[in-house]
This record gives structure tokens, C-alpha cells and sequence, in this order.
């Protein structure tokens, strides 16, 4: 056959063919299949990367000299003599993916016949003697009569399952009645006489095509689940196709939850039911896992709350470090609701117990946790705690995993009322570590948010003034502390700044707030708002400070309102009402923002949008209608799908209260 393979690798006109790269001409391509079928049985996965690299999956492209391979490709991974056959397969199954993703005019004329006629050869995979390659083959099936037929011939349980779960898939997208008829005859007739893990399998492929199914077994599912003697059968066959290793109980677990997506109230009742049982039965894994999937519950839906309150407080005293760590952060994510676990989660601080690849430990979180609950326990020594991922290196190398620990500024910005217990280690880390340091402009923008609590800091903040990495972030800082950074002025007109104009309005601004000339401020920053063309980042938001003194100005504030930058607006709406005294135009410009809001668009410029109208003090009947129905919302108001989600979501929240007070 190796002669006869290359001799028809040569025939192809290769040089007229289209690749996908140009860093990988059509020519490479006869040279890699070539080096295969020349290696033969000891071909290994490395050696298929570079025809990996040739067919270029990742563009979006089928092209002519995919065509052409498709068949050599075919002949390899059939040859029962050929080595690295599961990669071969994983390449043909990947090229059917990309051809059916691709859009239009992306795929070569001639591919769908050449598919076609390599039917009969796909068949024969499903059928191959090796069960490695028969289950890597399942993506080529021709839909639900192949798998039906290699259901019933199919005798290992490690093929078996996977058929049965691409039954599924191919019922979900079958129009055929009958055809859906069958299969659900056989996923019937396995949740009755089948062992628990095809029983659960079964659920999970009838699932494709009737999401209920998984809400009315629920009871077989949570009795699978958290039976421990049947957790080593899940890696005994749940494989699937392009994955060599079985997945385990708790990989299974995440992926039939997300099969109830669609009913978050039975998914959370589902993972409550198998956390108790784990609890119970001193099974962590489980209680892992199913903590780990109500969590995802947590930041999309905020009813969860009430039903994982207690629940997590009964699991800070689990005799394992990951169920404890992740009980104390969402304890945290859960804020002032945590109170009555305040004792619970203050006698952890010193826990060090840590959750694999997770970040931080115990402790820390019980710490953060603590903080949003603003009990003074977690105080001492939590400046220090935050900075010592940082200590001599710019990042901490935190992983994305979750949970997580949160950023230094989302712990610290919210406890300006312990600002004089907290200012004493920040200004000695501004002291010791601040020019070039790492969380230096995150603790002078945590000092702009304490503002005149901040006022004791003075000293280390102007010192920073004469580094552009930091000066403008210690201007805020130094305006946020009001009359008591007077003395700070002639350094602020002294301060080093990008070479970049909108910084010296802001110096100048700064400067006047600080006591400064005002006269001449106003005169800088309306001249450059005057001046800016196109609309883009003009001072519009530093003018609406000078009030009615900005009048001259107030046309050309009006005109970015309307037409200007789309982050723009909302500042520009609060500068003209500041101007003018009028709120009625600002209020009907910031509809534009809210209204798309209720109907499902994102959140980018909502959280702004609100903050104006309540400064203005006027909200328009539209709004107000649609910020009823989005506070009714049982989805997280956020862009976020972490902790941050809880935490934007209780400040859009509560902003959104703040304008429905409005009389």
C-alpha cells in the first residue's frame, strides 16, 4: 500500500492547489503525508503536526489542498499497520467540524463530494478493531442509523457509552420522527436495565433533545451521584471523542449541569441535594465539585443566595481545606448576608488550607469575607496580607481559575469608614515600595475613593508627584482629600505628566480645586474643550465642575451630549445640567442608555448612565419603566462571570434604587 500511496501522492498537482497559509504551501502538505506513510507504524502524534499545521483548522477554511489530502488521510489511519491512527482520525473529525463551521465561500467547491465518497471508508472506522479509534470515529457517523447500527454491534463499554451519548446529539438534530423514535426507545430502555453510569448517560444524550428529561430524574441522578462506590466506574468508560482519558464523577457532574441551564432552580436543587449528601458522607470530591457548579449558579442567578447561605456557613467546619476554601469565598461573594457566620469565619483567618491550583488560602478568604461584612477582625494586618503576593515582583501570577482571590482595589475600596486603622500600613508601603511599585496607583486610586479620610497620606502622595508613572493618580488622590491637601497645590502645577494636553487641563483643574486660580483653569479647560476635533476625549467632565461659571460653554458641552463619544455622553449630560441647572435634556440624552438595558443589551455605559441621572435628580417615565423591569431581573446585571459579577451587580443595584427614589 506504501508504494501505491506515494506513487499517488505524486500524480496530484499539488503547485495548482490553494492552501490555507501561506507559511504552509500545498507542496508541504504531499511532504508531510509522504513522511507518514514513509514512517508507517511508528508514527507518533508529534509526527502528524506539521499535516496539523497544513490543514490549518483554526482559519475557518477548507480548501483545495484539504481536498486533496482527504483521502491519503483516509487510506493512513485505516492502515492497521499505521501508528498514531487516533491522531489521524482526530484530524478527519476536525476537518468535518471546520467544514461545517465555516461560512460562506470558505469551504473548497470540490469537498462535499470528496466527503461523500469516503463514506464507506468512514464505516469501516466505526467498525475498526482498535476501541480507541472505533470511539474517535464517532463525529463521522451519518447520523442516527450509523450510531444505531454500532450501538447494537458494539460490545465495549468504553465505546458503548460515548455511541450512546452521540445518539443523543444526533437525535438533536435529526428531523427525521421516526429516527428520534428510535432513539429514544434505546436511552428508555437503558435508564431502566442499564448500570448507574450509562443510566446517567443516558439522561445526559436524551438531554440533547429533551431538556427536561434531566429535571424529571433528578432523584436517579442525585442517587448516582452520590453513591462513592459508583464513583470509580465513571473513569472506568465515560470517554469521549477527542479526549484519551476518561473523564471522572466530578467532570461528568459539570457537564450534565450544564444541561440545566435552562432551569436554574432544578440545577440548584440538584447540587444543594449532593452537597448535603457529600457533607454527609465525608465525601469532598463530590462536595468540591457541586460547590463548584452552584458557584457558576451564584453569578448568573442572585435568588441562589438565599438556598447557598446556609449551606456554606455549615461547610466552613468540613474537614477539607477545598471545602472549606470555597465555603469561606462564597461567603465573601455574599457580603453583609454572611453576618451571622462573622464568629465562624473569623476563627479561620489563621487557616492555612489552600485548594489545589487554586489561589490563597483558607484564611484569606475568610479574611475578605470578613471585610464585606465590615467586621473589625479582619483589620489587622490586611494591607500587608494583600501586598505580600506582590512583594518584589510586579504581579502576583494569580491563576484565573475560580474561585479566586479579588484585586487589592476591590478589597480596600469600600472601607473608607476603617480608613484610620488601614492608612498607617498603606502609607508605609507607599513609603517603602511606592515609586515603580506595583500596586501603587491601585493604592492611590483606593485612597481617591477614601477621600478626606485619606488626608493623612498627604505627604506620601505628593512625593509621588514627580513620577509619570504615578503623578496623575496621586493628583486625584490629592483632590478627593479636599481642604487639607491645600498645601499641595504648587506641587500639583509642579507635577511631572505625560506630554499629552489633557493632562495639564487636569493639573490645572486640580490645581484650582486645591485652592488654585479658578479664573484661569476655566479659561484652559474651555478653550481645549472648544478646540477638540473631532469629539473625542475633551474635558467635558472637568467643566461641568465650574457650574455656572462654564456658560460660555454650554452649547458646545450640549453638542458632545449628542452627538459626541458614546462613553462621553453621560459625562457630558451631567456637565450641561451642572451648567444650566436644567436637568430635562440630560435626563432624556441618558435614556439611550437605559432603555436598551430592559431588553437585554449590555451593561457597558449603564453603570455611568445611572450614576447621572442621579446627580441630575431627574429620571424620564421610560427609564423609570425600564429600570423597574431590570432591578425584577433574576440575572446578574453584569459583564462579568466571576466574583466581580456579585459585585457590579449589587452597584448597578443599588445605583438603580438611587434613581427610583427620585421623586
Amino acid at each position: 500500500m506504501t508504494q501505491a500511496l506515494l506513487d499517488a501522492l505524486d500524480e496530484v498537482p499539488w503547485e495548482r492547489l490553494e492552501s490555507a497559509l501561506e507559511s504552509h504551501p500545498p507542496e508541504e502538505m504531499r511532504r508531510a503525508l509522504r513522511s507518514l506513510a514513509l514512517k508507517g507504524g511508528a508514527t507518533t502524534e508529534e509526527d502528524c503536526y506539521s499535516l496539523f499545521d497544513c490543514c490549518a483548522l483554526g482559519t475557518g477554511r477548507v480548501t483545495s489542498a484539504a481536498t486533496a489530502a482527504l483521502p491519503f488521510v483516509v487510506a493512513l489511519a485505516r492502515d492497521q499497520e499505521m501508528g498514531a491512527r487516533f491522531t489521524l482520525v482526530e484530524l478527519l473529525t476536525g476537518l468535518a467540524e471546520a467544514a461545517a463551521q465555516a461560512g460562506p465561500g470558505r469551504v473548497d467547491a470540490d469537498w462535499d463530494d470528496a466527503w461523500r465518497r469516503q463514506r464507506p471508508a468512514f464505516r469501516a472506522l466505526l467498525a475498526d478493531p482498535v476501541p480507541e479509534v472505533r470511539r474517535q470515529a464517532l463525529p463521522l457517523a451519518d447520523g442516527v442509523g450509523d450510531l444505531m447500527e454500532r450501538w447494537h454491534a458494539e460490545t465495549d463499554p468504553t465505546v458503548r457509552l460515548p455511541v450512546l451519548l452521540a445518539l443523543g446529539e444526533a437525535a438533536a438534530g435529526c428531523a427525521d420522527a421516526r429516527a428520534v423514535d428510535l432513539v429514544r426507545g434505546v436511552l428508555d430502555e437503558v435508564l431502566r436495565t442499564g448500570g448507574p453510569v450509562m443510566r446517567v448517560a443516558a439522561v445526559r444524550a436524551w438531554a440533547a433533545f429533551d431538556p427536561q428529561v434531566a429535571v424529571r430524574e433528578l432523584d436517579l441522578l442525585v442517587d448516582v451521584f452520590s453513591d462513592r462506590a459508583v464513583r470509580p466506574r465513571f473513569e472506568a468508560v465515560w470517554f469521549v471523542p477527542d479526549i484519551e482519558v476518561p473523564l471522572n464523577r466530578e467532570d461528568v457532574l459539570s457537564w450534565l449541569t450544564h444541561r440545566l441551564e435552562h432551569a436554574p432552580r432544578t440545577a440548584l436543587a440538584f447540587l444543594t441535594r449532593l452537597i448535603d449528601a457529600a457533607h454527609r458522607n465525608g465525601d469532598a470530591p463530590l462536595c468540591r465539585a457541586a460547590l463548584d457548579e452552584a458557584w457558576q449558579l451564584l453569578v448568573v442567578h442572585p435568588s441562589t443566595a438565599e438556598t447557598l447561605l446556609p449551606l456554606a456557613g455549615a461547610l466552613l467546619a468540613d474537614a477539607d481545606d477545598g471545602v472549606r476554601y470555597r465555603a469561606a469565598h462564597l461567603l465573601a461573594v455574599l457580603g453583609v448576608r454572611s453576618a451571622p457566620y462573622a464568629d465562624e469565619l473569623a476563627a479561620l483567618l489563621d487557616d492555612a488550607g489552600e485548594a489545589g491550583f487554586l489561589e490563597g488560602t483558607v484564611g484569606d478568604h475568610a479574611r475578605w469575607a470578613l471585610t464585606r461584612i465590615g467586621d473589625p477582625r479582619a483589620l489587622p494586618g490586611l494591607v500587608e496580607r494583600l501586598h505580600a503576593p506582590y512583594q518584589g515582583q510586579y504581579s502576583r501570577a494569580y491563576s484565573m481559575a475560580e474561585p479566586r482571590l479579588p484585586e487589592v482595589e476591590d478589597v480596600l475600596l469600600p472601607l473608607g469608614a476603617h480608613a484610620e486603622v488601614l492608612l498607617p500600613a498603606l502609607r508605609e508601603l507607599l513609603r517603602t515600595d511606592g515609586v515603580g511599585g506595583a500596586l501603587t496607583n491601585c493604592f492611590l486610586q483606593v485612597l481617591t475613593a477614601w477621600g478626606r479620610a485619606s488626608a493623612p497620606a498627604l505627604p506620601e502622595v505628593v512625593a509621588l508627584l514627580g513620577d509619570a508613572r504615578h503623578s496623575l493618580h496621586a493628583v486625584r488622590a490629592l483632590v478627593a482629600m479636599g481642604p487639607a491637601a491645600a498645601s499641595a497645590e504648587p506641587a500639583v502645577r509642579r507635577c511631572t505628566i505625560l506630554d499629552w494636553p489633557g493632562n495639564h487641563q487636569m493639573v490645572a483643574w486640580a490645581a484650582w480645586r486645591l485652592g488654585g486660580d479658578r479664573d484661569a483653569a476655566l479659561r484652559l479647560i474651555g478653550e481645549a474643550m472648544l478646540a477638540e476635533a473631532p469629539l473625542g476625549h475633551g474635558p467635558v467632565e472637568l467643566l461641568g465642575d465650574f457650574g455656572p461659571a462654564a456658560a460660555p460653554y454650554a452649547d458646545r458641552v450640549r453638542h458632545v451630549m449628542e452627538h459626541g463619544e458614546r462613553y462621553l455622553r453621560p459625562q457630558a449630560a451631567v456637565a450641561l445640567w451642572s451648567i444650566t441647572g436644567d436637568p430635562g435634556p440630560s435626563a432624556a440624552a441618558l435614556e439611550e442608555y437605559v432603555l436598551p438595558v430592559a431588553d437585554g443589551d449590555s451593561y457597558g455605559f449603564f453603570l455611568p448612565s445611572l450614576r447621572a441621572l442621579a446627580r441630575i435628580g431627574e429620571v424620564t417615565p421610560a427609564a423609570r419603566e425600564a429600570l423597574l423591569r431590570v432591578r425584577a431581573s433574576d440575572r446578574r446585571l453584569a459583564s462579568y462571570r466571576d466574583y466581580r459579577a456579585v459585585l457590579e451587580d449589587e452597584e448597578i443595584r443599588s445605583a438603580i434604587d438611587d434613581v427610583l427614589a427620585l421623586p
